[in-house]
């Protein structure tokens, strides 16, 4: 019963642009399985409704149907797509935004022994489990507060709590209850990250991004991989990439510029690494990307 009403309000509030009214909130609603594209997860549930979802961390590959909910804790870049979608029946999906200070309060908030400790080693920055009736049901609950913009100010803040809540009391809690610990491994390696993000484009040594995340050498590369299933310059060159394909959807004829604007000195590095990635020359998906559409199917939800 959840899942048909979910359905019905994803459809319903579904929008372009994917936003709602409520704060953190998304709403996707894909008609057609396009081909994988490139995007970031963000710190993000993802609940689906209809339809299915497959994505690829590193060497890893998550796939989620509908009744089933992705965490990931990390803002990880992925390639997705829908696999399951079709104008008559469109592929549904509900996201909320994970707020890490949120998810400290309720911690905070908590009995003693009614969250679970968080364990010491990092944990995979992208679970899937089953959403449990408790969860799909404050899910639909939030989502009916679209249909009540009198209550929706007050009582959607605290239904988003509820929902984090069986979050960190779930199955994959132990993933969102270190999104909350200052101190986690799982938050130093988000520290990194970032680190990593901002400064894709210059090159770096792994010691120095360890003493920033405040690990040692051997326990920030374990750590960093069971988190991103990626070493430290795997993660950046995906960055790189990532970002050289916006760039290119807007400068096509500039593709030498745009790999030494990532940080390849090598033009045929750059060319040769981006053909792995998405399957084509740089120039030649510059041209393809002319042509197409903008799609937000890689994204979650």
């Amino acid at each position: 019963m959840n899942l048909e009403e979910l359905r019905t309000l994803l459809a319903r509030h579904a929008r372009p642009e994917w936003t709602t009214a409520i704060d953190g909130v998304l709403i996707s609603k894909v008609e057609r399985s396009d081909p994988p594209a490139p995007s970031m997860t963000g710190t993000v549930l993802a609940v689906i409704a209809q339809g299915a979802k497959r994505l690829a961390l590193g060497d890893r590959v998550y796939e989620y149907r509908p009744g089933q909910y992705l965490v990931a804790s990390v803002d990880l870049p992925v390639t997705g797509q829908f696999t399951d979608a079709d104008p008559e029946h469109p592929a549904l999906g509900f996201g909320l935004t994970l707020e890490p200070s949120v998810v400290a309060e309720l911690l905070l908030q908590a009995g003693p022994g009614d969250a679970p400790r968080a364990g010491g080693s990092a944990l995979p920055g992208i679970a899937v489990s089953d959403a449990p009736d408790p969860l799909l049901d404050a899910v639909v609950r939030l989502l009916r507060l679209l249909d009540e913009p009198r209550d929706r100010t007050v009582l959607a803040p605290l239904v988003k709590r509820e929902i984090l809540w069986r979050l960190i009391t779930g199955e994959q809690g132990g993933i969102v209850r270190q999104l909350g610990l200052a101190d986690s491994s799982l938050s130093h390696v988000a520290r990194s990250v970032r680190w990593i993000r901002e400064h894709y484009a210059q090159p770096f040594k792994v010691e120095d991004v360890a003493q920033l995340a405040g690990m040692s050498v051997s326990a920030f590369y374990r750590n960093f991989q069971a988190v991103t299933a990626m070493s430290p310059i795997q993660f950046q060159k995906q960055i790189r990439l990532q970002e050289a394909r916006l760039l290119l959807a807007t400068h096509p004829n500039d593709v030498t510029a745009v790999g030494h604007r990532v940080g390849y000195d090598s033009a045929s590095q750059f060319s040769r690494e981006y053909r792995r990635q998405f399957g084509a020359p740089p120039s030649q998906d510059a041209a393809r990307l002319r042509h197409t559409t903008h799609t937000t199917a890689g994204a979650l939800p």
